[in-house]
């Protein structure tokens, strides 16, 4: 961002100055303390980055910019400047509020609730207004004006909603009008770059004959997003796209030995899930990765002279309402794999899904999803577990998180291997992530040993203040 923008730039949600989080799917810029609301809230809520420390698509935060520099959280807090409205009395909060309960209240309410959005007049059937809402963003993409889309989503308009009439769907037309920050706007939102229109051409299609092969590119990069990622955090490094490598998958260091019987368990499991089920793991180990990713984030750029509680730590995925109960249950519980064991899924699902893209998708059953969770956390422990799996809001808890912090330096030690199976990093490159790794988590370590200090020392404080109120 510009010196001059950001001058002036505050917190969306209390307006602290100096930002340094977005909130990307809702297009403003938040402090940290609001910004540990917001992870609270999970993904499908408030998807947070870090405007420094996180690795941005140029586009993407070109988009959160302009939609933050147009004035998109007047979006969220509609109601509050509206004179007319009954809630315009009512106050947002400031920098002096408590996080606890003013902040946290304000934020869930603004971003959850959707308490402050513009309400349209009540219609008796909703699908019709959100099909009226989708057809308006069909025809606003083909402009630059973000803050018009992003409003209409807001209200319910569909990403992928597939125009009868015109036989496409947004993303087609923003493809073909070579607007890049919608594209990124509509992908945020759930588009798919490979949604074939009527007459089988996709968005990278239209962007490719119109000539715009940035946006062309970027939208093969946001095709394989979830692989990417899921590569990112294991290597260090994404796929050449435009050369035609589209996965990179690691292996295991000690993947010479023999696979343990519930580790072939585990993958037979997972190739024999339908398409939809892998999908649905696929995207929850995605969501999993973002808040490891996050909390090492989090934790390294947070100002550790001031107390650092379990308020602002996300010690599991939060429950996504729109899930089954059973799916949340096994999100949660992905909390709880060690590096070691995590890196193996998430190998085994990149394997799975190159597999997948080639053809040979298989059929299975929903059950096995729980199964395939339950036998790689097991593969490498000697103890036997019972059947019985606890209520997904016990499943993980702060001190799992800690016991899982304590081990990942010596797990993650021996997880990877440079050698690659599509395409090769060299020793240097993987030299440099294996120490970036292991300094990220050494910090980790020092700020939950200083945080446990701080926290022995208050107790002290509090107990020598109870002794001489008690005289």
């Amino acid at each position: 961002m510009s010196k001059r923008l950001r001058s002036s730039e505050v917190c969306a949600d209390c307006s602290v100055h100096a930002p340094l989080w977005a909130s990307v799917n809702r297009g403003v810029l938040i402090c940290d303390e609001c910004c540990s609301v917001h992870r609270s809230l999970g993904r499908h809520i408030s998807q947070v980055r870090h405007l420094k420390h996180t690795s941005w698509p140029a586009t993407l935060l070109q988009m959160v910019q302009t939609l933050y520099n147009n004035g998109a959280n007047s979006i969220w807090e509609h109601s509050l400047l509206d004179p007319t409205s009954l809630l315009s009395g009512k106050r947002k909060a400031n920098p002096q509020d408590r996080l606890h309960p003013n902040k946290a209240e304000f934020i869930r309410a603004k971003y959850q609730m959707l308490a402050f959005v513009h309400r349209l007049p009540c219609r008796d059937d909703d699908s019709v207004t959100a099909k009226d809402l989708s057809k308006q963003l069909h025809s606003s993409v083909r402009t630059g004006n973000l803050e018009t889309c992003l409003r209409l989503l807001s209200l319910g308009a569909q990403a992928n909603y597939f125009h009868c009439e015109k036989g496409n769907t947004p993303l087609h037309v923003a493809a073909k009008a070579g607007q890049i920050l919608q594209a990124e706007l509509l992908a945020v939102y759930g588009a798919d770059p490979g949604t074939p229109d009527s007459s089988g051409k996709t968005p990278i299609d239209f962007a490719r004959q119109g000539g715009h092969n940035d946006l062309a590119d970027r939208l093969v990069e946001v095709q394989h997003e979830l692989t990417d990622r899921l590569a990112f955090y294991l290597c260090g490094r994404k796929p050449d796209h435009r050369n035609g490598e589209h996965f990179i998958i690691p292996q295991m260091a000690d993947s010479s030995l023999d696979l343990s019987e519930l580790a072939k368990s585990a993958k037979k499991k997972l190739q024999s899930l339908t398409n939809h089920l892998f999908e649905e793991l696929a995207m929850d180990v995605y969501d999993e990765v973002d808040r490891r990713e996050t909390d090492a984030v989090w934790l390294a750029t947070q100002n550790h002279s001031t107390l650092v509680t379990e308020t602002t730590v996300v010690p599991f995925l939060p429950v996504n309402p729109e899930y089954s109960s059973t799916r949340n249950q096994g999100r949660q519980k992905l909390a709880r794999f060690n590096a070691h064991e995590f890196a193996t899924l998430v190998i085994d699902i990149l394997s799975d899904a190159k597999r997948r893209q080639q053809g040979n998708g298989t059929s299975g059953s929903k059950e096995h999803v729980e199964l395939i969770l339950k036998s790689i956390s097991n593969q490498h422990s000697n103890e036997s577990q019972d059947n019985d799996q606890p209520d997904y809001d016990s499943v993980a808890s702060d001190e799992d998180t800690e016991s899982e912090s304590m081990s990942s330096k010596a797990n993650r030690k021996k997880s990877m291997d440079s050698d690659l199976s599509d395409g090769s990093i060299t020793n240097q490159e993987f030299m440099d992530v294996k120490n970036a790794l292991v300094a990220s988590e050494t910090k980790i370590q020092q700020l939950m040993k200083v945080n446990n200090n701080l926290s022995d020392e208050l107790r002290t404080m509090q107990k020598k203040l109870l002794g001489k109120d008690d005289k």
